[in-house]
């Protein structure tokens, strides 16, 4: 352990999730980085712990490593009014999450330019309660500006290979897509994918109405499956690291395995919502379920546990996609017309936990997809386990805790939820960023660059 400064901050739990296991720490903070770590009843040293402030960790709780939720749509600067810095930010924490990667999408202008990524920035500093990366935007026509990008710090760049919802965010052609991979291979950066393939979408139906039934004709798994080998054609041709986005169909995990078998540079995502709800439990009209690709059949779900138990699918982040109640459509119930996305960054810990405890996996496990696993994906430094020089970031998390989501109590700006009424097990009872309680009033959270 390092004794090379005083300590601000001491905090001693029972159980702590480590990166080799679970132990009962005594953890020195010092400018805002984990200093020491003390395991199993050893004490920390005694002159740098001299005037430190500690935190004692209940019994009944475990101290995590803060979250990592490298999928979220902040909307701000553009589209606050969908979201906003503040109230993203301020989820985050309340869920457990330290450290987010806003999409370069739905926000106006879109992160596609080094000049609309330093305006958003310039938004986002004052406002943010966790830290905040940016992934920056491939569409068609700003090849140019991508190694401008990523000089500027983006954690690398999404495209979609169907529309997107916003126009001035398009589809890039299949073709548009390898030759970004190929640009984006020149400097190790990462392409990260809307897997769903528009030539396969051209032909299916297209729904406007409320049968949810309708809707799942309309994003066939075919469009994901199609498209996602599409991906890795491209990312074998070109050595470029690709990120396959919130993936619903567990028809692709076979060729996901064998191209992470064949060693290519392949990591995959999913969500929440795909792990907790089925498509059959969905009522008519329910468009506060309504996410793009959708949620599918319950043996899809269990396929989706499967692939992450087996490490075919790295990690969990939430796509938190929010919108107004009035972009929902909730009067009309229309899932062709209605926005497409689940909010549920306050949410995520709670409610994977609720369905892996179901299923007999541990908690370590859990974490290790919400934090770790995000954290190596997108490579964001210093984030992501408790461990010595890492930021100290933190999460006490009552396991055993059984609530009800209300999603008038949630710091979501559209207090609208697919998770309304729903019982959980386990409440963040604390986030800690950087050593300091998070107070849900001032803003502390650091604007982070790739490097």
């Amino acid at each position: 352990m390092s004794n090379d400064a005083n300590f601000d901050l001491i905090i001693h739990a029972e159980r702590a999730l480590l990166p080799d296991g679970t132990d009962s720490v005594k953890i020195g903070v010092a400018d805002g980085t984990i200093a020491a770590i003390a395991r199993g009843g050893q004490d920390l040293d005694t002159a740098a712990s001299a005037g430190a402030t500690i935190i004692e960790v209940g019994a009944d709780q475990v101290l995590l490593p803060g979250l990592v939720d490298s999928h979220v749509h902040v909307n701000d600067p553009g589209r606050a009014e969908w979201e906003g810095f503040a109230s993203a930010t301020r989820a985050a924490a309340a869920g457990g999450v330290t450290t987010i990667v806003d999409m370069p999408l739905n926000s106006l202008p879109p992160t596609v330019s080094v000049a609309a990524l330093d305006a958003k920035r310039e938004v986002a500093g004052p406002k943010a309660f966790v830290d905040v990366g940016f992934w920056g935007g491939a569409i068609p026509g700003n090849t140019a500006d991508l190694r401008p990008l990523h000089e500027a710090g983006v954690y690398g760049f999404k495209c979609f290979l169907e529309d997107s919802g916003v126009e001035e965010f398009p589809p890039l052609e299949p073709d548009e897509m390898a030759a970004d991979m190929a640009e984006i291979a020149a400097f190790d950066g990462m392409l990260i994918v809307h897997a769903e393939d528009h030539a396969v979408m051209a032909e299916v139906p297209k729904n406007s109405g409320p049968k949810f039934a309708d809707f799942l004709a309309t994003r066939p798994r075919e469009a994901e499956n199609v498209a996602i080998a599409r991906v890795i054609d491209a990312a074998r041709a070109t050595g470029a690291r690709a990120h396959i986005l919130h993936l619903s169909s567990a028809d692709s995990l076979d060729q996901i395995a064998a191209a992470k078998a064949e060693g290519i540079k392949l990591t995959v995502e999913t969500c929440p919502h795909y792990l907790v709800f089925t498509a059959e439990e969905i009522p008519d009209g329910a468009t506060t379920h309504k996410c793009c690709p959708p949620i599918r059949e319950e043996s899809n779900r269990e396929a989706l546990w499967r692939g992450l138990i087996d490490g075919t699918i790295d990690c969990i982040v939430s796509d938190h996609s929010p919108s107004t109640a009035e972009l929902k459509l909730l009067d009309t119930g229309d899932f062709g017309a209605a926005w497409g996305g689940i909010s549920s960054l306050q949410l995520g810990l709670s409610l994977v936990w609720t369905e892996a405890a179901k299923r007999g996996i541990d908690l370590a496990e859990v974490v290790r997809w919400m934090s770790a696993a995000p954290a190596a994906v997108a490579r964001v430094a210093n984030k992501g386990a408790i461990a010595e020089g890492n930021d100290a970031d933190f999460a006490v998390f009552a396991p055993d805790e059984e609530w009800t989501v209300h999603a008038t109590d949630l710091y979501h700006r559209n207090q609208i939820s697919a998770y309304d009424s729903r019982a959980v097990r386990g409440r963040v009872v604390q986030t800690l960023l950087r050593g300091t309680p998070v107070d849900f009033e001032t803003p502390t959270g650091h604007l982070l660059t790739a490097r």
